[in-house]
C-alpha cells in the first residue's frame, strides 16, 4: 500500500519537530517576558512577601485560558509547557515511525520510554 519510511525521513521529521516545539517555546516565553515587563516592569518588587503562582497558572487548562486572554504569566508558562511536551512528542512520534517501519523491537522499547515519561510528568509525587 505505501512504503516504509526511511530512517533519514524519520530523522527529518523528528529534528523539524524539536526544532519547531523550541522555536515556539521561545517564541512564548519571550513574548510573555516582554509583555509582562511591559506591564509590570516599573512597579517596585517586594521580596518580603511571598507569593506563590495562582491558581491558574497551575493547570494546563488554566494556562491556555490565560494565554487566550492575553496574560503575560500564561505566556510564559505555555511556553514551558511546550518545551516539556515536546521531547514527549518526540517520543510519541516515534513509536508511530518504528511501526511503520515494523520494527518490533524498537516499538517496544519506545513505548517503554514514552510510559516512563508520561508517568514522571503525570504520575501523583
Amino acid at each position: 500500500m505505501f512504503d516504509r519510511p526511511s530512517d533519514h525521513r524519520i530523522e527529518s521529521i523528528i529534528g523539524g519537530m524539536l526544532r519547531s516545539g523550541v522555536i515556539l517555546a521561545t517564541a512564548f516565553v519571550l513574548g510573555g517576558g516582554i509583555r509582562y515587563l511591559v506591564q509590570f516592569g516599573a512597579i517596585k518588587p517586594e521580596f518580603r512577601i511571598f507569593r506563590g503562582e495562582p491558581a491558574a497558572l497551575t493547570t494546563a487548562s488554566g494556562i491556555v485560558r490565560g494565554a487566550l486572554g492575553l496574560d503575560a504569566r500564561s505566556f510564559i508558562q505555555l511556553g514551558l509547557l511546550v518545551l516539556m511536551a515536546t521531547p514527549v512528542a518526540r517520543v510519541l512520534f516515534s513509536v508511530f515511525a518504528f511501526a511503520a517501519q515494523r520494527d518490533g523491537t524498537y516499538v517496544a522499547i519506545t513505548l517503554l520510554v514514552a510510559a516512563i515519561l508520561l508517568y514522571s510528568l503525570l504520575g501523583e509525587h
